[in-house]
């Protein structure tokens, strides 16, 4: 996919920043080239301020991307994920940790899955960003139970792994 919105907009880097931002955001493109978040209409100025741009950068995006068949596929079946209970796990007793992964980033999620079910953490959230958007992508994982600090040591020996941060 990022590979035909390069070849799209390789020469409309405002064009590339919307179409970017909408992934980040989970928007999609109705048929009738509106924006919206599930069920809720973006509007164009809102997007604009969101990724940067003007707002005319926005409907030239969408007739850009409906004009292609491939990324209208893409585009107008984008659902959003859902609340990232990141921010709020401390308020509701929860664990969270953050591990950057490089380049070698196959199997960290399965490796720090088994990790944490070898000490029975259970996982109640994982959200990791995409690999061709982030040089370094992050993976979060929200626990039932806040992680021992001595886990450390396990999570950072996986392969792929540069950084772990309990939060």
């Amino acid at each position: 996919m990022w590979e035909s919105l390069n070849l799209k907009f390789s020469k409309y880097p405002a064009r590339m920043a919307v179409a970017q931002k909408m992934f980040e955001l989970g928007l999609r493109i109705s048929e009738d080239g509106k924006i919206y978040c599930g069920d809720l209409k973006i509007s164009d100025s809102a997007l604009a301020a969101a990724a940067n741009v003007d707002r005319r950068v926005i409907k030239s995006t969408v007739d850009v991307i409906i004009a292609d068949e491939g990324l209208y596929e893409i585009f107008s079946n984008i659902i959003p994920a859902g609340t990232l209970i990141k921010n709020i796990a401390k308020s509701l007793n929860l664990g969270v940790i953050e591990i950057e992964a490089g380049e070698k980033s196959d199997g960290v999620l399965a490796e720090v899955a088994w990790i944490m079910s070898k000490h029975n953490i259970s996982i109640r959230q994982a959200y990791a960003g995409d690999t061709q958007l982030n040089t370094n992508p992050v993976l979060t994982i929200i626990t039932e139970d806040p992680i021992p600090g001595e886990l450390l040591n396990e999570f950072i020996k996986v392969e792929g792994v540069l950084k772990v941060s309990i939060l």
